[in-house]
């Protein structure tokens, strides 16, 4: 209960910490351990250390030391080392983008990302503010259906507020009696259901029979959803460069980075995309969609798409492209002729107003796909970190619920697909083969063998590394549904965006520091670490930090660290309502809610 480090890797003893330390008995609680900080002489200095990740579930703690030096002449001007500091380390917050695991950091990454797509509907940040005259639209691509699950369809909306939908919906699987496909399926049970499900109804996106629902088709496309994605968004481009040709709008010659000339289509789409998983299981994808010309002079610049062309013949292109785009993939031992991928029925694709009025507006969008790209798989039931040959047993189950099938379709289909040649088979050289070692027999299996390693007794280690990233190419390509089977596999990132779209993560990030470093400079913090452009221009900044840790010390001193993070939060967001509400304007940085 004290403490909150992780356990040492592949503990097997319950309560072993990595660098825990030993406790006194009334510092079993968080309340007691909490006082016993608080009662501490340097306890606001503490607070004022720990401020920068004070609201983090889980710090990243760095030990070492931290030198001042003279660019000019190599003096060391000053030394400071994390052994005279609080806690002997420096706490950095972990970035973790996920709302489960670090709702403080999420939340960071949620306001980040806000602005990120906002800015490039409607400029700033870098991005100019012409982008807001250029077409834009709101589509959603979703998966197929890989079987009957239970869903919650309403027809006609009556509610105000989408979140809290009250209206009473259609029977989930209702049949006629003389419909053929009522009754039950091949396997005994029911393929109808007539229950009205409620929004939090915990079936929704369940199959009606797991026996029947394809497992393995839908890990599939959910590992190749992105390269669908990239494919719908070629033919997208070509669709709109077909209709420029039949306007009669010329192509742009540009000048490549060889010097070579060429001509390209005069548009182009720029786009910022959410991914987001259903209650079955299947990513489906929010983007934000723009419509952009081609300078001859500049090619990298964002400039308005030639006259004529509107949202309409984006939205064309959009829904042209998603019904044509699709693939079959290689072939699988499991599945000689691979799986087809392709989008689903239910594409939607809505324009999107930067007047502040409308069905769409750009906040509206804006604040949609940022919410979503905090969350991953936490909807179908799972939660776990990435699986290999000690855990997989824990979550997959061939014979298990939805999402244990799920996860043991992509074990099972990850598996290596290839048989290599023997060794007796191979071409022999005259030369010592690198590695091998004179013929000896493994005591403990018997094995005969040339190699350093008896290759029985480690095959059990195979599992293991099938999980981890390959390095190089690979002839099976779908070694990575192994990797990503704690995602259900989906690997592809849950929020991304074209280069000339918008800004970029880091320059936000970047912004963000130099603001507070600026902040705690006028506040006078001549005491504290200061970077490399708050010095003289010939002051060098040389830090040797090395991971010390994960998590605080203590649950205590994760409550009090967590509570002044909490009120500083309220703090601030009071003065920008308050101010907002005397200039009459929307709070600034604040994520609206998604209809």
């Amino acid at each position: 209960m004290a403490s909150t480090l992780d356990l040492t890797p592949r503990a097997t003893a319950r309560g072993v910490g990595s660098n825990a330390d030993t406790i006194p008995v009334y510092g079993y609680t968080a309340a007691g351990s909490a006082f016993e900080r608080a009662t501490q002489p340097d306890y606001f200095g503490w607070l004022e250390h720990v401020r920068a990740a004070a609201g983090c579930t889980r710090p990243i703690r760095l030990a070492g030391q931290i030198l001042t030096v003279d660019s000019a002449t190599g003096r060391l001007l000053d030394q400071r080392h994390t052994d005279g500091m609080p806690d002997a380390a420096i706490y950095t917050a972990c970035g973790n983008r996920r709302a489960t695991v670090c709702p403080s950091c999420a939340r960071t990454y949620q306001r980040d990302a806000y602005q990120l797509l906002r800015a490039g509907l409607v400029g700033g940040k870098g991005v100019p503010e012409t982008v807001s005259q250029h077409p834009a639209v709101f589509p959603t691509f979703t998966a197929p259906s890989f079987g009957a699950v239970h869903v919650r369809a309403v027809k006609r909306h009556t509610c105000a507020n989408r979140k809290r939908c009250d209206c009473r919906p259609d029977p989930c699987h209702a049949r006629r009696a003389d419909d053929p496909t009522a009754g039950t399926c091949p396997h005994g049970r029911p393929a109808v259901c007539w229950a009205r499900h409620e929004p939090g109804d915990q079936v929704l996106g369940q199959p009606l029979c797991l026996d029947c629902y394809d497992h393995d088709h839908q890990v599939v496309w959910n590992l190749f959803s992105g390269e669908l994605w990239h494919r719908t968004k070629q033919a997208a481009e070509r669709h709109l460069a077909k209709v420029a040709r039949w306007r009669g709008i010329p192509r742009v010659e540009v000048v490549t980075a060889s010097g070579n000339t060429r001509k390209v289509p005069p548009v182009r789409l720029s786009h910022g995309k959410a991914a987001e998983f259903q209650a079955r299981g299947a990513v489906h994808f929010h983007a934000l969609v723009r419509l952009d010309g081609v300078d001859p002079l500049d090619p990298a610049a964002v400039v308005q798409p030639p006259a004529g062309f509107t949202v309409a013949d984006l939205e064309d292109a959009l829904r042209a492209a998603a019904v044509q785009v699709g693939f079959t993939t290689p072939d699988h031992p499991d599945s000689p002729e691979g799986w087809p991928i392709a989008w689903g029925e239910q594409v939607d694709i809505r324009p999107i107003s930067l007047t502040g009025r409308g069905e769409v507006t750009d906040s509206m969008v804006a604040g949609y796909l940022a919410k979503y790209a905090t969350k991953s798989t936490e909807v179908t039931g799972h939660r776990s970190v990435r699986l290999d040959a000690d855990s997989i047993g824990d979550y997959a189950d061939p014979d298990g619920d939805h999402a244990a099938r799920l996860i043991d379709a992509c074990w099972r289909l990850g598996r290596p697909t290839g048989t290599p040649v023997p060794l007796a088979h191979r071409p022999r050289d005259h030369r010592p083969a690198p590695g091998f070692v004179d013929p000896w027999e493994c005591p403990d299996c018997g094995t005969q063998t040339r190699y350093a390693a008896c290759p029985v007794c480690v095959a059990a280690r195979q599992a293991t590394l099938d999980g981890q990233p390959v390095s190089r190419p690979t002839a099976n390509p779908y070694a990575r549904l192994r990797r990503w089977a704690h995602m259900l596999g989906f690997g592809g990132h849950f929020l991304t965006k074209a280069r000339r779209y918008s800004v970029t993560f880091q320059l936000l990030r970047d912004t963000r520091v130099t603001y507070r470093r600026n902040e705690d400079q006028a506040q006078g913090a001549g005491a504290d670490i200061k970077a490399v452009d708050h010095l003289d221009d010939t002051t060098l900044i040389v830090g040797t930090l090395t991971f010390a840790g994960v998590g605080w010390h203590t649950t205590g001193d994760a409550l009090l660290a967590n509570t002044a993070a909490a009120l500083a939060r309220e703090r601030r967001t009071t003065g920008r309502e308050e101010l907002a509400h005397e200039l009459g304007t929307a709070p600034p940085g604040t994520v609206p809610a998604a209809a």
